[in-house]
């Protein structure tokens, strides 16, 4: 249950990243880069290593710890985290999908230790790589936010680049075990695991 709640926050701190991105143009420096990390650690021998460790997960522990007390403050991350793993089931079962993202990460990986994970260049190929496969699937995932940022090339692309991440958490959530019943049956155990990461 460890590993499974540790994905998700990661999942849920991608999203709270596209939503922070599409409505003020910014993200927060030090989560963009844990987000975007994840997507080169094709191989990490766990979870938590896929992140850096669990301690940069603490942003979507909270936000989970928040959701399964009921008081979400974004409406709206739920709905994206259900989009995004309805996209995450059809992106698997397309095995070329998977090897041409597989390869696009890996064709970036120089670039991205040279220049950094959040490198302007870095963000533009992440988020091409997104627009030439994952957008083709259905269900879409739809970001709403502010038009004056969602209208700026270099923004979409970074809302684009933290989506893939996204996908890499739900991949990650799927391996250890999650599905959707895990929010009717195993609210609690989760909650659990959530407190016991946070230390409370």
């Amino acid at each position: 249950m460890s590993d499974r709640v540790l994905a998700l926050a990661g999942l849920a701190q991608a999203l709270a990243q596209v939503r922070r991105i599409a409505d003020t143009g910014q993200a927060e420096a030090s989560v963009l880069e844990t987000m975007l990390s994840s997507v080169f650690q094709i191989d990490a021998a766990s979870v938590a290593d896929v992140y850096g460790g669990a301690a940069a997960l603490r942003p979507g522990l909270l936000l989970l710890r928040d959701y399964f007390a009921g008081t979400t403050k974004d409406a709206q991350l739920p709905r994206l985290t259900l989009s995004v793993t309805q996209l995450e089931r059809r992106f698997v079962a397309d095995m070329a999908m998977v090897s041409e993202v597989q390869a696009g990460i890996l064709a970036q990986k120089d670039k991205a230790d040279e220049l950094g994970v959040a490198h302007p260049e870095v963000l533009a190929a992440l988020g091409g790589l997104y627009a030439k496969t994952l957008s083709n699937l259905r269900p879409r995932v739809l970001v709403q936010g502010n038009p004056h940022y969602l209208g700026q090339p270099a923004v979409v692309a970074e809302v684009r680049a933290v989506l893939l991440s996204a996908v890499r958490s739900a991949v990650l959530w799927r391996q250890s075990g999650g599905g959707l019943l895990d929010f009717l049956l195993r609210r609690r155990d989760l909650t659990a695991a959530v407190n016991a990461h946070l230390g409370g």
